[in-house]
């Protein structure tokens, strides 16, 4: 972190599992998010995502500062868990309310991860930039999280994909409806199909990942953008809320997505759910997704 941007972070809202500072210089809401006791979109996590997003919406974009009301021009989402920003879904919670067959469960869950991805698609219906920071793997769940931002900043060394067409099933809260709006269908099921991981160079020069940063420069990136933002804001704002307009997100189509995937669930077959099980345990390990047995597709990195 820059010496200059240190020096304006105050905390502000408290939670257990999303560390959040306010650098009012520049008006960035920071959410770290640190899950635990693994780092994916548990239930409590997701429950803190939804008040993040509530202190900005019912605000309308204002926060208080030291005593004094203070503008958000960008909120950004990033990590506080080295080396990954989520590896995804709760699948110990997808695995026992398949093997329960409890569609409501699932669908509590989907329409929880859906109401996150909406809130950060729309800009939380404030006049403010929403921006992810990957600093690590995003898998999953996790990969659609910073797909649902306006700018995507990531630095060379993360890697990202959907893990889910290994175990039979696929990413169900906001993958297809946010890639196919950057890249198009073609390339969007070529990449959820594929189970590939690809690199952040690879998805910059796809058109997924918005800016490239060294290793370790990910932040300084992000203050980068800002800056070069706030020098036209008015007309990069309201470009911003033209491409809402013209390809709009909408919850309705969200929540279509999610119970065609609670029903692809309820779907699974035993060695689906063995293969999942695989990666319940490297998700408890809190480790690099592996898959090492011959049985298993492996997870993929594309030349």
């Amino acid at each position: 972190m820059s010496a200059v941007a240190e020096s304006h972070f105050v905390p502000t809202a408290n939670f257990s599992q999303i560390e959040t500072r306010f650098d009012s210089e520049f008006g960035i809401f920071w959410g770290f998010m640190n899950p635990q006791p693994r780092p994916t979109f548990n239930s409590g996590l997701l429950q803190e995502a939804q008040q993040f997003a509530k202190l900005i919406s019912e605000s309308g974009g204002t926060l208080i500062h030291n005593g004094d009301s203070q503008n958000i021009h960008y909120v950004v989402e990033a990590s506080k868990v080295a080396g990954v920003y989520n590896l995804g879904g709760d699948l110990e919670l997808f695995r026992d309310a398949i093997t329960r067959q409890d569609r409501d469960a699932l669908l509590n869950y989907g329409h929880a991860c859906i109401d996150n991805v909406y809130a950060w698609a729309t800009a939380f219906s404030a006049p403010v930039t929403t921006l992810a920071l990957v600093q690590g793997d995003a898998m999953g769940g996790g990969f659609e999280s910073a797909l649902s931002a306006q700018v995507l900043v990531a630095e060379e060394s993360a890697r990202m994909g959907f893990p889910e067409i290994l175990f039979n099933l696929f990413p169900g809260m906001g993958a297809y409806s946010l890639l196919t709006r950057k890249v198009g269908r073609r390339t969007t099921e070529e990449m959820i199909t594929s189970g590939n991981m690809y690199t952040a160079r690879q998805l910059y020069d796809m058109g997924v990942v918005d800016v490239l940063a060294a290793d370790g420069a990910g932040e300084a990136a992000v203050y980068g953008f800002v800056k070069k933002h706030a020098k036209a804001q008015n007309g990069r704002r309201a470009i911003e809320m033209a491409s809402r307009a013209v390809s709009p997100v909408s919850y309705d189509e969200l929540s279509r997505v999610v119970r065609i995937w609670v029903d692809a669930a309820l779907r699974l077959s035993e060695r689906d759910m063995r293969l999942m099980e695989r990666l319940v345990r490297a998700q408890n390990r809190n480790v690099q997704l592996e898959m090492v047995s011959s049985n298993v597709m492996p997870l993929q990195r594309t030349a």
